[in-house]
């Protein structure tokens, strides 16, 4: 089955001794590279993750805007964007301005978000649940606000004596991009919050990490998963069609660095914890080997098979180059062994 490859930085950033992105400039900056680069070489997608906080990449917008600048055909997104620290309408905003930059080549990705560096973050921020709700769904009730004003009706009443002129009726957001609505993905962490995703219309993304809900193998949870957001996705009577993707950790191993570096990922398997007091999640393994070892053990998975876009998930801190070489090993040895290319 052939699918869209893209990559997956987090894009961290320390003065570790053989990092080679040492601040906040250097990991934009260099994300802004990668992109331009792996758009050269053929990927089909550029995205990036979202954590407050952290020495990692934080405010995606003017990130994604400069990649669209530098860029003409590689999709650019994110995976994913907490939306309990979001101020929907302000992000609306954004979000519409970086896609016309980019030409309607963004995939915005969003979700309640993952565990935090901080105790409560988005309270910092200024937001607060209302009573009797969960961070989390506060975060589910900005995504519905966000993906409401992304269809660019008017719902603001109009100065009578405003500075500019108004077009008649009530006003919308602007700049408004045609076509963004479709292109909102949510990050799923569990079978519950993928059918929800499919009934809004969003498209799904599903992590190297879920709710462990069978105790079954990772992939093969992930897989069950899918199948039923395409499910609810084909119940719900969409008039677009949807799209998952999978993030993975894959390693050609074709040099010796290669081999220094991830040779110990060859015996990688899944882990199970708990992400608080109540929630037991699976943690996917990652792949490493020989081109030949990596498609046999690539082909056995059942997610990756469901999906039709994979996400690389990146060592930003080895640099840009090296990176490079990691997606065209991908792209040049892994792929076609797959009938992904």
């Amino acid at each position: 089955m052939m699918k869209k490859l893209g990559f997956l930085s987090f894009g961290h950033w320390s003065d570790a001794p053989h990092s080679q992105v040492r601040s906040a400039a250097d990991a934009l900056l260099q994300s802004i590279e990668l992109a331009v680069e792996a758009e050269k070489i053929g990927l089909d997608g550029a995205y990036f993750r979202v954590h407050h906080f952290a020495r990692q990449l934080a405010s995606p917008f003017p990130l994604l805007a400069a990649v669209g600048a530098r860029t003409s055909r590689i999709e650019i997104g994110t995976a994913v964007i907490d939306m309990r620290y979001e101020n929907p309408l302000y992000m609306a905003e954004d979000a519409g301005a970086a896609d016309l930059i980019a030409s309607g080549r963004l995939q915005l990705g969003i979700s309640r978000g993952s565990p935090e560096q901080v105790v409560d973050g988005f309270r910092h921020f200024g937001y607060h649940p209302a009573e009797g709700e969960s961070d989390a769904e506060m975060g589910r009730r900005h995504a519905k606000v966000l993906l409401e004003v992304l269809r660019g009706e008017g719902f603001a009443e109009p100065n009578p004596t405003p500075m500019f002129p108004n077009p008649p009726g009530l006003l919308r957001l602007e700049p408004f991009s045609p076509g963004l609505r479709a292109r909102i993905w949510w990050g799923a962490g569990s079978n519950a919050t993928a059918v929800w995703a499919a009934q809004q219309g969003m498209h799904l993304q599903s992590s190297t990490l879920k709710n462990d809900e069978s105790g079954k193998p990772f992939h093969v949870q992930q897989a069950e998963q899918i199948r039923l957001y395409r499910q609810a996705w084909k119940d719900a009577g969409h008039a677009h069609s949807p799209r998952v993707s999978v993030s993975r950790s894959i390693f050609p191993i074709l040099t010796e660095q290669d081999r220094r570096y991830f040779a110990q990922d060859a015996h990688s398997q899944d882990q199970r914890g708990y992400l608080d007091a109540n929630t037991r999640a699976i943690f996917g393994r990652s792949y490493a080997g020989e081109p030949d070892v990596l498609a046999r053990a690539l082909a056995a998975d059942e997610a990756i098979a469901e999906a039709d876009t994979l996400l690389l998930t990146i060592p930003n801190q080895l640099g840009v180059a090296y990176n490079l070489h990691v997606l065209q090993a991908v792209l040049s040895h892994v792929a076609p062994l797959l009938g992904w290319r």
